[in-house]
């Protein structure tokens, strides 16, 4: 009506400009195909970038193995799977931090455990190992695999315990239950992911037992182990610990069976 002073709003109202615009999806299906794809140029590119590096400072260091026979080298399997490793982190860190704009650890699921947790998951991986060492043999089995060979020398057992006990559990669960648990659980659904990632590290492992099938089971179960832990904990830090513990007890009784790395011949890994 006329002489009505008009009805104002005192609530304030967004500007359009003001608005952030909606950040990157996480998880996505491009970028899960983005990271398989960048996993096998990682793998090429290590490859190429420690061969190399091993003809460049072959002369000057006096290295007497052939190129064609450094497929069967503890030392230069173990650098090339450390290059490779380094590359695939490269990678994630990258899509995360840059890509998605999250803090890494975050992103991934990392939470922090206890001192009490800690002790209760490093335990679990260690009875997890008595288990898998104690386990009867239901599948045909065989002790002379690709992974037993490895342990080549005393320096080669050394080098391949500390790769095993110090490096391989971290980097494993970052790839699978901390980078594809995420790309599955998010595209498909926790169980998807619990079963996928723990298929997927058996088939990782399976080079490395071919023809040894019941310890390609029991790998298998571990996994599935491992990524229950993660399915149901909802961090990435007990698996990490599961495998750390897992593959602590499994060197330590080689060591000891094997006299110290010092009796490899014809020694069983488990």
């Amino acid at each position: 009506m006329l002489g009505e002073t008009p009805e104002v709003s005192l609530v304030p109202q967004a500007s359009p400009q003001l608005v952030p615009p909606p950040g990157p999806k996480l998880w996505s299906w491009r970028d899960l195909i983005l990271f398989l794809a960048s996993a096998g140029l990682a793998q090429v590119a290590a490859n190429l970038l420690v061969l190399a590096g091993y003809l460049g400072l072959q002369p000057a260091l006096g290295w007497q193995t052939p190129p064609q026979a450094l497929r069967h080298n503890t030392f230069f399997l173990l650098v090339l799977q450390v290059v490779f490793y380094g590359l695939v982190v490269g990678y994630v860190y990258l899509l995360v931090v840059a890509g998605y704009r999250q803090p890494f650890w975050a992103a991934l699921r990392w939470h922090k455990p206890t001192t009490r947790h800690t002790l209760l998951f490093f335990l679990g991986g260690t009875l997890l190992c008595v288990v898998v060492v104690l386990a009867p043999r239901v599948l045909p089995d065989r002790e002379d695999f690709p992974l037993l060979r490895l342990f080549s020398s005393p320096p080669a057992a050394y080098a391949l315990a500390a790769f095993a006990v110090f490096l391989a559990p971290f980097m494993e669960e970052l790839i699978f239950r901390g980078v594809l648990f995420r790309f599955f659980e998010n595209l498909v659904g926790i169980r998807f992911a619990v079963v996928s990632t723990a298929v997927l590290f058996a088939g990782l492992h399976l080079p490395e037992y071919w023809g040894a099938w019941n310890h390609v089971l029991l790998i298998s179960l571990v996994g599935v182990v491992f990524s229950l832990a993660r399915g149901l904990t909802g961090s990435l830090a007990p698996s990490v610990i599961l495998h750390i513990a897992y593959n602590t007890g499994l060197m330590v009784a080689f060591f000891f069976e094997t006299h110290q790395f010092r009796a490899l011949g014809g020694a069983a890994l488990f």
